[in-house]
């Protein structure tokens, strides 16, 4: 048994290391995604939404107060303090984002803007945009 073992070695070794470079698993469902903040582009198409006065002050998942006046927002994976750009692809308006909070919580949605930011993006008062994110 040991022998037979042995002999796999070198092709678990190989599957290990294919595994170990695949990318998240679902990742792409949300639009087209790609890499992280490390040095990698990350770029994704999907559905945004905001949120405002109900947690303006509450703490955010990276601790600091949420200000519903600021261009900030939350997305489920990038790191706080990453810069993104987000495009409302419904009418080409364009801004830059600190995430700093986690979320969005609901099915089918890339990322939560603040009020403000949604302000500017022009769909405050539809609530949702299909939007492009790419870190910068």
């Amino acid at each position: 048994m040991t022998r037979l073992l042995k002999g796999f070695a070198p092709a678990i070794a190989l599957l290990c290391l294919i595994s170990a470079c695949a990318g998240e698993p679902g990742r792409a469902a949300a639009g087209r995604a790609s890499g992280g903040t490390n040095g990698h582009a990350y770029e994704a198409v999907g559905v945004a939404s905001w949120y405002g006065v109900k947690f303006h002050g509450r703490t955010t998942a990276s601790g600091e107060p949420y200000d519903m006046t600021a261009m900030t927002a939350a997305h489920p994976s990038l790191p706080f303090g990453t810069k993104v750009r987000v495009t409302n692809l419904e009418n080409g308006r364009s801004a830059v984002l600190r995430i700093n909070d986690r979320g969005p919580f609901a099915k089918r949605r890339i990322i939560d803007v603040s009020r403000h930011a949604a302000e500017h993006l022009g769909f405050l008062k539809a609530g949702l945009a299909r939007v492009r994110v790419e870190a910068i």
